[in-house]
């Protein structure tokens, strides 16, 4: 069966955030895809691999170092292959995802999420090492967030769980109203 909607996501982490808001939408990806590239450089071979079914709404969703990479293989495949990906829209998040996040719900809140899972100390363990001291607290969370295995899904899915729906990060709102989920 091939979905109606696609959206193509550098990440795991990526996927986790776009689930859970889709759920919190009313909106489950039931027939709806979301693609996790691995890495961009897989942006090319994936959009050519759904190049022939074409689905009716498609987007990637990326971070801000990878805009104009991505913008230029989704007009380039979309130019060879003649299927979506010259119209295909490239949401951009202003660093990236995590970031988004963390703006978007504030370090308050963000701190009373760790809290809730226990790893609030891990955090002001990890601000307080040398080379760390000085940097913004926004700074010391995507730091945080990357420095295990699955954390950035866990928190993004978590994050993503508190974000009030009717103030969504912008590219978050946009990649999900272009694939309608």
């Amino acid at each position: 069966m091939t979905p109606r909607a696609v959206v193509l996501v550098e990440g795991a982490s990526d996927a986790a955030v776009l689930e859970t808001l889709a759920r919190r939408r009313a909106t489950p990806p039931r027939d709806a895809a979301i693609v996790v590239l691995h890495g961009y450089t897989n942006l090319a071979t994936a959009l050519r691999a759904l190049a022939p079914v074409a689905p009716a709404r498609a987007a990637v969703l990326c971070d801000a170092g990878a805009a104009a990479y991505c913008r230029r293989v989704a007009h380039d495949v979309g130019a060879t292959t003649g299927g979506f990906g010259a119209g295909l829209p490239v949401r951009v998040c202003e660093t990236d995802l995590e970031d988004e996040l963390i703006r978007a719900l504030g370090t308050r809140r963000v701190h009373e999420v760790l809290a809730a899972t226990g790893e609030l100390a891990a955090l002001h363990a990890l601000a307080g090492q040398p080379g760390r001291r000085g940097r913004t607290a926004g700074e010391n969370l995507r730091r945080f967030l990357s420095a295990r295995s699955g954390r950035k899904a866990r928190y993004g899915a978590l994050f993503a769980a508190e974000l009030d729906l009717g103030a969504l990060p912008e590219p978050l709102r946009a990649v999900l109203d272009d694939v309608g989920l």
